[in-house]
């Protein structure tokens, strides 16, 4: 087999794999009543900080209106705060709340046990493969 096909024919298996990991991480959430942006909203301020709406819209690559909404939803949940901005009193900043950090926590907690408990059902070698794995994906995603 070319070279090509074998590339093209991983590429198919990977997607249908990572998609089918995907979807089983996310029936471990919790039933929080989050969507998925809602929670990639909350992720995102956990690993960059406080950010104007205009930053999250462009990290989550949505619209500056859409982000409005999903903020929306967020601060009436008590899930994030928006204080002042320190330089330019046209903006505000977007920090989460204790309850968001609890509620992130917790539902990482929640998907990683339910990986790990599964990774322990693998060999010993098949768990050097998947971390050798994690690497050149981690590597793919970077581009």
């Amino acid at each position: 087999m070319p070279a090509v096909l074998r590339t093209a024919e991983l590429a198919s298996t990977l997607r249908v794999s990572v998609m089918r990991l995907t979807r089983r991480l996310r029936a471990e959430r919790s039933d929080d009543g989050l969507s998925l942006t809602q929670l990639a909203t909350l992720g995102t301020l956990e690993r960059h900080g406080p950010l104007t709406p205009r930053e999250l819209a462009a990290h989550e690559k949505v619209q500056p209106p859409s982000m409005t909404r999903i903020l929306a939803g967020l601060e009436d949940r008590g899930l994030i705060e928006r204080t002042p901005h320190d330089t330019d009193g046209r903006q505000h900043v977007v920090t989460l709340t204790r309850a968001a950090r609890d509620l992130i926590r917790d539902d990482r907690r929640r998907r990683e046990a339910w990986l790990a408990r599964r990774l322990a059902e693998l060999s010993p070698e098949d768990r050097e493969v998947l971390r050798a794995a994690a690497a050149v994906m981690d590597r793919l995603t970077e581009a």
